[in-house]
């Protein structure tokens, strides 16, 4: 059980913090970028929720709650990737339960569900749209990020350091929250604009 009574200790005001196990370490460590961006991706979806509450009535967007229901599970579950990245290895609380292949095949699941009611791509898309639409492009690029962060935490500090299934989880994140944004753009019926390559474009103009 979490029991927080005040957020400011002043432990950090040198540039060190702690981790989940007690371990001190510095407030560069590649372990800290992680689940520092681990969070900053969980903001951002926290965003992209609050941008669907705030689209006009079922005119616009009829599936609304199904969409809410998936984002509040995988904010759930990337507070679970975060408490396990701030840990060293070896040293996780025996009670607390890990983010596995259930959850990174659950992502799979809805992406296949969702992706029956799009037409296939024929370029790239351009990151932008309505709000939830936009902000879920700008989630999708933090997610990669975590996960290169990951990698580069197990290149540093050995195959131990991260499980697969953190990594699995990063890698499907970031494609389903891509496949999640192109779905709500169906259902509120905006235009997706495609990107051109530069020959395209110079020989239109």
């Amino acid at each position: 059980m979490v029991r927080i009574n005040r957020v400011h200790t002043g432990t950090g005001d040198g540039g060190e913090t702690f981790l989940l196990d007690g371990s001190k370490v510095g407030k560069e460590s590649v372990r800290v970028g992680l689940f520092g961006t681990i969070d900053e991706l969980n903001s951002h979806v926290g965003v992209v929720r609050m941008e669907l509450e705030r689209m006009p009535g079922v005119t616009r967007f009829h599936r609304p709650g199904e969409a809410d229901e998936s984002l509040t599970r995988v904010q759930q579950d990337l507070f679970d990737l975060g408490g396990e990245c701030a840990c060293t290895p070896g040293k996780l609380p025996e009670q607390m339960a890990l983010v596995g292949m259930e959850q990174c095949d659950r992502l799979i699941h809805e992406m296949d569900q969702w992706i029956e009611d799009l037409t296939p791509l024929e370029s790239f898309i351009l990151p932008m749209g309505s709000a939830p639409v936009a902000f879920l492009h700008v989630a999708r690029t933090v997610a990669r990020r975590a996960e290169r962060e990951a990698c580069h935490l197990r290149d540093i500090e050995g195959d131990g350091s991260v499980r697969d299934d953190v990594i699995c989880y990063l890698n499907r994140i970031s494609d389903w929250l891509f496949v999640l944004a192109r779905w709500i753009a169906k259902n509120t019926g905006e235009e997706e604009a495609l990107w051109t390559p530069l020959g395209k474009r110079e020989s239109s103009s």
